[in-house]
């Protein structure tokens, strides 16, 4: 019996991680991309203290995650990407 947050990540080879990029849609590539590049802009401006031109960026990423989001759930709900997730 395992318990699923105590299971370790394997990274899969590139050529396993093309043939599951060669079956999925080229939207949803695109969309999956775009969230974590979101999600690591998001991470970018944490603190409690951050300029007007800081929060406007962290508002703009936001958006942007959100968006790219909203296609990756209509494909799969588990496929969304979280700014503090470590997948």
């Amino acid at each position: 019996m395992t318990a699923s947050h105590l299971l370790v990540p394997v990274p899969i080879p590139d050529r396993i991680a093309a043939l599951i990029g060669a079956c999925t849609p080229a939207h949803i590539l695109q969309a999956e991309f775009d969230a974590d590049c979101a999600a690591r802009e998001v991470r970018r401006f944490r603190g409690p203290r951050l300029g007007i031109e800081d929060q406007a960026d962290r508002e703009q990423a936001l958006s942007e995650l959100a968006r790219a989001n909203k296609v990756l759930a209509a494909h799969h709900p588990r496929l969304v990407v979280r700014p503090g997730s470590a997948w």
